[in-house]
């Protein structure tokens, strides 16, 4: 691990933490579960699910910092993510 850039951290988010990735050249950043971000702007701020979404992407997962920025993923399997269409199974031989 490096700390030559400092990861910065998503305020109010640190109980969606899951962890660091190791990127580019020993970069960290800090990992954020989209939807527990979601659940935490829905029961803190009192927003529905609709408001949480447009909120989150417009004002945290949209906004860059720097090298540091935080990273937020949608936690699926690769199952799930074949289901959603968003990945193409891969032919095993």
């Amino acid at each position: 691990m490096t700390k030559e850039e400092p990861m910065m951290q998503a305020d109010g988010f640190d109980k969606a933490i899951i962890g660091i990735t190791d990127g580019v050249g020993g970069q960290l950043n800090l990992v954020y579960d989209i939807e527990k971000c979601l659940k935490i702007l829905m029961s803190r701020d009192g927003m529905d699910r609709e408001e949480a979404m447009d909120f989150f992407s417009f004002n945290v997962s949209g906004a860059y910092v720097g090298k540091g920025t935080p990273i937020f993923m949608w936690k699926m399997s690769l199952e799930e993510m074949i289901d959603a269409e968003i990945v193409r199974p891969t032919a095993t031989h």
